[in-house]
C-alpha cells in the first residue's frame, strides 16, 4: 500500500511541475503503451532534453499474469536530419504484483509482489502539424522478486502512440 501512495505522490508531483521550454518537444503526453507490458502512460517534459514518464501496465496469458506500475527519467536527444525525431534513453524503476497458476493439481499457485530495475533505450518521432508523438523502445528489466519473476529479462519493450500536448 505505501508503494501505491508513493508512486500517486510522484505523480501528482510529475504533473504539477513547472519548468517550461519552448525548445521541448512538447509539454505533456498521454498515451499508450504496446507490447510488454500493455500500458497506459504519461510523460512530462522537465526540460529541453530531459522528461518523466510513468505507466501503469497489464502482461499475463492463461498461466500466468501481472500488473505494473512504473516510473523513468529519459534523457532526449534530437536527430538533427529528420525533424521531429530522437532518441533517448534513461532508467526507472517498477513495482509488479504477479499472480501464477499452471492449472494443474500441483500446489504451485501463488501470488506475489517483486520489483525491476529498468534501462530504457529508443525513438521518438513527434509529428510537426499533428499532436501526436510515436515511440519504439527496448526496457531491459532486472526482475527483483520471488519465483518465476526474478532475474534479469531482455526481452521487454513498446511501440507507443501518445497525444501530446504542446
Amino acid at each position: 500500500m505505501r508503494t501505491i501512495k508513493i508512486f500517486f505522490l510522484l505523480a501528482i508531483l510529475f504533473l504539477s511541475t513547472n519548468a517550461f521550454s519552448q525548445d521541448k518537444p512538447y509539454s505533456l503526453g498521454v498515451g499508450l503503451r504496446l507490447g510488454s507490458p500493455l500500458a497506459v502512460s504519461l510523460k512530462k517534459f522537465v526540460s529541453e532534453k530531459s522528461a518523466f514518464e510513468v505507466y501503469a501496465g497489464f502482461r499475463g496469458n492463461s498461466i500466468y499474469n501481472w500488473i505494473s506500475l512504473s516510473g523513468a527519467y529519459l534523457v532526449h536527444t534530437s536527430i538533427d536530419d529528420i525533424e521531429g525525431l530522437g532518441y533517448y534513453i534513461g532508467g526507472g524503476a517498477s513495482v509488479y504484483i504477479y499472480s501464477y497458476d499452471d492449472g494443474f493439481f500441483f500446489d504451485d499457485t501463488y501470488s506475489t509482489t517483486a520489483f525491476g530495475i529498468q534501462g530504457y533505450a529508443g525513438l521518438e518521432y513527434t509529428f510537426a502539424d499533428l499532436p501526436l508523438s510515436i515511440t519504439a523502445d527496448w526496457i531491459p528489466t532486472l526482475f527483483i522478486g520471488n519465483g518465476y519473476i526474478g532475474g534479469f529479462g531482455a526481452g521487454y519493450g513498446t511501440l507507443g502512440v501518445r497525444y501530446v500536448i504542446r
